[in-house]
């Protein structure tokens, strides 16, 4: 016999078992109600965990060092990391500004000062990690300089600017997987990850201290991540393409003297970029670090994570790209 067209009998069968089973909860709180006089706050829980948002809460009771937190990336990681259920000390030299988004993240987050060119400091940022909350999980080394705006030819090369890029970003890696390591590898479990860069994996994209800084992270990274894995800690690059931030303009428009900001900020966004259709942000970045920071990545080390849009898996000899 057929059954009446109704919405009901339009469903598919999965929707009618669905919508069963919520009718059946529903009668479930009234009948709770009816003889208890109080609110069925378990049945509403139970189907509130049918709900389809995701967990997020990826690095619960994990403990996390970021340096650099005060902007830009480092800030956007913080953020991440919070929301993910961490507890994080931000670490920077920018102390006002540091303090203000350790405040605005709310009591599991902290704010430390942290020059990562003097190595002291970092271990106590480490050994601040340890007291505080027990133990240690991640710390990323993402705080680095520019350097010199403007690149200027190998036979020109300032090596005043080229120390300071490679103290600042690179030696303060070695120095952070140091530390990690000495209070990490005792317990068999941690991660470190560390700010690459696109430009470390090509010639001619910025000046020539900061590739070259860029370019031994991601060596330090994989020579680290083969000792350390027999440790349990795992060692991971991630290697960003150029984000339109204020202290990118900025150092572009010193390059590129009057022109507009915007017109900069189109360049980076589009004209330095493959990927048609999306913009490259800060958030991008952070949220490739929740993943190798998180349990999902347990068998990932030793890798660089690039997120450039396909800028460096090719280059163009001069013919146009089919569109």
């Amino acid at each position: 016999m057929a059954l009446p067209n109704t919405a009901f009998n339009r469903q598919k069968p999965t929707q009618v078992v669905a919508t069963r089973f919520v009718r059946m909860l529903r009668a479930a709180q009234l009948v709770f109600r009816r003889e208890t006089g109080r609110a069925p706050g378990a049945l509403r829980g139970l189907i509130g965990s049918f709900s389809t948002e995701s967990n997020s809460q990826r690095l619960a009771g994990k403990v996390a060092i970021i340096t650099g937190a005060a902007s830009g990336i480092g800030k956007a990681t913080a953020t991440e990391f919070i929301r993910n259920g961490a507890k994080v000390i931000l670490t920077d030299i920018q102390d006002d500004a540091g303090r203000a988004v350790a405040a605005g993240l709310g009591p599991d987050a902290s704010y430390a000062r942290c020059d990562v060119t003097d190595e002291a400091q970092i271990a106590a940022a480490v050994d601040l990690a340890v007291a505080r909350h027990g133990h240690l999980d991640v710390l990323y080394s993402n705080a680095g300089v520019a350097g010199a705006a403007v690149p200027a030819p190998l036979a020109s090369l300032d090596l005043a600017d080229f120390d300071r890029v490679m103290a600042a970003n690179a030696r303060s890696v070695v120095a952070c997987l140091k530390h990690a390591a000495r209070v990490m590898a005792p317990r068999g479990n941690g991660c470190v990850l560390c700010t690459g860069s696109t430009t470390g994996m090509l010639g001619g994209v910025a000046a020539l201290p900061y590739s070259l800084s860029k370019a031994t992270v991601m060596s330090v990274v994989r020579v680290a991540a083969e000792e350390l894995a027999r440790s349990g800690v795992r060692v991971n690059a991630i290697s960003p393409h150029a984000i339109a931030t204020p202290l990118l303009v900025r150092s572009l428009a010193r390059m590129h003297p009057g022109v507009a900001d915007e017109q900069l900020k189109r360049m980076v966004e589009t004209g330095m970029s493959e990927l048609r259709g999306a913009v490259l942000e800060l958030e991008d970045v952070a949220r490739a670090a929740v993943y190798l920071a998180s349990d999902e990545a347990k068998f990932v080390t030793g890798h660089n994570l690039v997120i450039d849009g396909g800028f460096t898996a090719g280059k163009r000899i001069g013919v146009p790209a089919a569109r």
